[in-house]
């Protein structure tokens, strides 16, 4: 694998051994080249203010790359759509948003429909890098991440989506015993330094206008947690395994 900056100033220190992997992707000759050039990032979310909660901190680490931000939903949500385009201009980042049922029934979706938004809102270019959903979600329970995930790694599966590696948000919430956290089996982790977590946190209260008291202000991670895959057939066995265990 190629073309990954690592995460955090000091993240061999401060991550487990499975960080190791990470930097071998950028180890030989392909890796120094792409280490030259502006990295392409795409992160997928099912609304808008999950790109900053379950990744913020990891997109303003790295400002430099060139981010676009697809989100699935709430494009006609009079509040939230022009929020998303104030933290989007924030993070220095281009982004698109659909406008798939989001309704509280969480009706499933079809795979294919979500395929097809996911198409018209990425550009179809090369990646670097995809972030997205975990195939359970972050917390208990919402259809459309779960959804989001699954759409993600079958459209990199039938080559529609391009990208040298595919990294998933790795949070859980006990059943919802709990405020989301970073699963004890992440592979990647990062604890954000304070002013990076102010940074995020100010995202979710200043410019999504949430109150210091809501959900989404109090569980806005300090740690970022993410499961990498190399390959399609990697993500596919994890989607798999946690169909089985559900």
């Amino acid at each position: 694998m190629s073309g990954l900056a690592t995460f955090g100033p000091e993240p061999l220190q401060s991550c487990p051994t499975p960080w190791l992997a990470v930097k071998s992707w950028l180890a030989g000759e392909e890796g120094a080249r792409m280490a030259q050039v502006r990295q392409q990032a795409l992160v997928i979310v099912a609304h808008p203010d999950d790109e900053t909660l379950w990744c913020g901190g990891f997109v303003l680490e790295h400002a430099s790359w060139r981010w676009h931000v697809v989100t699935l939903c709430r494009a006609s949500d009079p509040d939230r759509a022009p929020k998303f385009n104030k933290v989007l201009k924030y993070l220095g980042a281009t982004g698109a948003m659909g406008d798939l049922d989001d309704g509280p029934g969480q009706k499933p979706l079809d795979l294919s429909d979500l395929k097809a938004v996911i198409r018209q809102l990425a550009p179809g270019e090369h990646w670097h890098l995809v972030l997205t959903h975990g195939p359970a979600g972050e917390y208990t329970r919402h259809h459309r991440h779960e959804e989001c995930s699954r759409a993600v790694a079958a459209m990199w599966a039938d080559g529609t989506l391009r990208t040298e590696a595919l990294w998933m948000f790795a949070y859980e919430d006990g059943g919802g015993a709990y405020l989301p956290r970073v699963q004890d089996s992440a592979e990647c982790r990062y604890e954000l330094p304070e002013d990076l977590w102010q940074r995020k946190h100010r995202l979710v209260t200043h410019l999504y206008g949430f109150s210091p008291d809501s959900w989404e202000a109090r569980v806005t991670p300090r740690e970022e947690g993410f499961r990498p895959f190399g390959s399609p057939a990697e993500a596919a066995v994890c989607i798999s395994a946690m169909e089985i265990s559900s």
